[in-house]
């Protein structure tokens, strides 16, 4: 069940558009970091009552580290609303919202392929992609779809943001149960149909948003999205390059050399899809993903990303792996790399 409390806000740390830093006193007179998503809650101000959930801080989670305002009481009852909007997200909780879907305005199917797809095992690999498509193909227009998969709204990534600023995204779409991107989707299908025809774009990354959601078995994590991300994207007639999820200093046995995220998508998805290889990768991570390519049949997209390692480094951009550096996780950033090498061999004509 939710646990929530009652408190005040005292003050807004950082305001924003689509995500508000702030502090709120709860009963005793403790002060605790929260945030507020105002296209839910209302535009939320010092002094103002309300509610949070103060579930994932008391529990220490990985995306704990705050409280989240669950209702602002001071919110007029006048406000609020989505005009004509009438699809939901969140459905049948005490956050469904209603919103205008881009898929809206395109009745027909489309006879044409689909624009190219990556899917990505982990939003940590997005940004990485995104960098080296925009090295190989200048002036690419990518969007990114975020699906499910992951622990948290979309307005809360800061790579998303970033790139969406250096120009390196063109777009953000936050699909099925996903929320708060700048634009919203009923499926990921839809999405990226609506990507080629209504949004412009020449490409579109396909992924999880952050916080990797997981249990530690077979299918029971976040990283199976990627399948059906693929065949979302395969339906569709898009050329689909997976973006592996390779590892050369994570802890955990399952995810060292080929996680064992992308090794069973390899293995479950119904048509062959293109993968990409990175050239120096670790002897573990290389033989594992050659493995699962073979054994699914799979197009190998060879490709050499040393001459964008350094550029990379010091774009300022995201350059960690759950506390990993480039230097102790390489294989990792190798592979992100790689994939939007690969991508970019995929769009044709010029940008």
């Amino acid at each position: 069940m939710l646990k929530l409390r009652r408190g005040r806000v005292v003050s807004i740390e950082e305001p924003g558009s689509r995500v508000v830093r702030l502090t709120v006193e709860v009963a005793g007179g403790e002060r605790r970091p929260a945030i507020a998503y105002p296209s839910l809650t209302g535009d939320v101000g010092p002094g103002d009552d309300v509610i949070v959930n103060v579930q994932g801080r008391d529990l220490g989670l990985g995306s704990g580290g705050f409280d989240i305002v669950h209702a602002n009481l001071a919110v007029d009852e006048e406000r609020g609303g989505a005009g004509d909007a009438h699809v939901m997200k969140l459905n049948y909780t005490s956050l469904q919202h209603a919103v205008t879907p881009v898929e809206e305005g395109l009745e027909e199917l489309s006879t044409r392929p689909g624009v190219p797809v990556a899917v990505l095992a982990l939003h940590g690999q997005l940004a990485p992609v995104a960098f080296a498509l925009a090295q190989v193909r200048e002036g690419v227009r990518a969007g990114f779809v975020q699906s499910a998969g992951g622990a948290l709204p979309g307005a809360l990534s800061d790579t998303v943001s970033g790139l969406l600023d250096r120009g390196l995204l063109a777009g953000h779409v936050t699909a099925g149960p996903a929320h708060g991107g700048g634009l919203e989707a009923v499926t990921v299908e839809g999405a990226i149909d609506a990507g080629a025809r209504a949004l412009g774009w020449d490409c579109a990354i396909v992924g999880p948003g952050p916080g990797i959601l997981g249990s530690a078995s077979a299918l029971g994590h976040g990283g199976i999205a990627a399948l059906a991300n693929a065949h979302a994207a395969l339906s569709l007639g898009c050329v689909v390059t997976v973006v592996p999820r390779l590892s050369s200093g994570d802890p955990r046995e399952r995810h060292r050399g080929l996680s064992h995220h992308t090794e069973t998508v390899l293995d479950l998805v119904l048509r062959p899809v293109r993968v990409a290889v990175p050239a120096g990768v670790s002897l573990p991570a290389g033989a594992g993903l050659e493995r699962a390519i073979a054994h699914g049949d799979h197009d190998g997209a060879h490709v050499n990303v040393s001459e964008l390692i350094d550029p990379y480094l010091s774009s300022g951009l995201e350059a960690r792996t759950m506390g990993r550096s480039f230097d102790e996780d390489r294989d990792f950033f190798l592979a992100a790399l790689a994939g939007g090498a690969a991508l970019a061999e995929t769009i044709e004509g010029e940008t």
